[in-house]
């Protein structure tokens, strides 16, 4: 029986998308992405499923788009290659505006198409062996899931302009003081310490972090005048929510709040 090319469970309140392609790196292919769409669809109708962790199975979280697809697609059918970078690109944006917090739990290599993937994470945890590379010029290839765009604004522009160039690998300790990697932990721990932040968040406000991360999203392509009011603005809709009220009365009743996301 084939395996499945991404693996998706729920566990501790978070919804784990695997890419499931340990021989191949867990490179991405038209039935990875029509993985994880399926996995973010089935996330985004279930309330136990408050935050989305993206991992890869065996040594490498993600390796980019598989070459070996591309290049027959190329060669057989160029529609056939535009159409999967469309659909690629596509899963990458609707992954960063996702209205649920994503951690990518990066267990390997993350590089090209799999660097561009953890970009649209939120939160980034990083085994100490994982490696982070942009790869693309070592095959004479241009970015084509935002990592031009977005790269740059996360690590700055001459860090992302060394590693588009050159190509190289890097570490994850580097990725933490370039600011794109949030921890770095033992590869035997990953998985404890990703539940453990998934289990911390997962116990917030739905609403309030899917509205969080809007408006930071949102601010960041508009000035600081425009980013403020539409803060306030936000603000004063969340008054209304229910969220703010149980929140509110739990602090009132020192208890835990129970949040609906409602």
């Amino acid at each position: 029986m084939q395996e499945l090319p991404v693996i998706a469970e729920v566990r501790h309140g978070a919804m784990w998308i695997t890419l499931n392609r340990p021989a191949a790196m867990n490179a991405i292919t038209p039935d990875v992405v029509r993985g994880i769409e399926q996995a973010l669809d089935e996330a985004a109708k279930r309330d136990d499923a408050r935050v989305v962790v993206l991992t890869g199975a065996g040594r490498a979280f993600c390796a980019g788009a598989d070459l070996k697809f591309v290049r027959g697609e190329r060669d057989g059918d160029q529609p056939g290659a535009s159409r999967f970078l469309d659909a690629l690109l596509a899963l990458l944006n609707r992954l960063e505006r996702f209205p649920r917090p994503v951690i990518a739990a990066v267990n390997g290599m993350a590089l090209a198409g799999g660097l561009e993937l953890v970009l649209c994470c939120d939160l980034v945890i990083a085994a100490k062996s994982a490696r982070f590379g942009d790869a693309h010029a070592n095959y004479g290839l241009l970015p084509g899931g935002g990592g031009s765009v977005r790269l740059p604004r996360k690590i700055g522009v001459t860090r992302a302009k060394y590693l588009m160039y050159t190509g190289e690998f890097v570490s994850a300790g580097s990725m933490e003081s370039a600011g794109l990697v949030n921890q770095v932990v033992e590869d035997a721990q990953l998985g404890e310490a990703v539940d453990a932040l998934a289990k911390t968040i997962a116990a917030k406000s739905p609403l309030g972090l899917s509205r969080m991360k809007a408006l930071v999203n949102d601010g960041l392509e508009q000035p600081a005048e425009v980013a403020l009011r539409q803060e306030l603005l936000m603000t004063a809709l969340h008054e209304h929510s229910d969220d703010i009220r149980e929140g509110l009365a739990a602090f009132q009743e020192k208890r835990v709040p129970q949040f609906t996301g409602r």
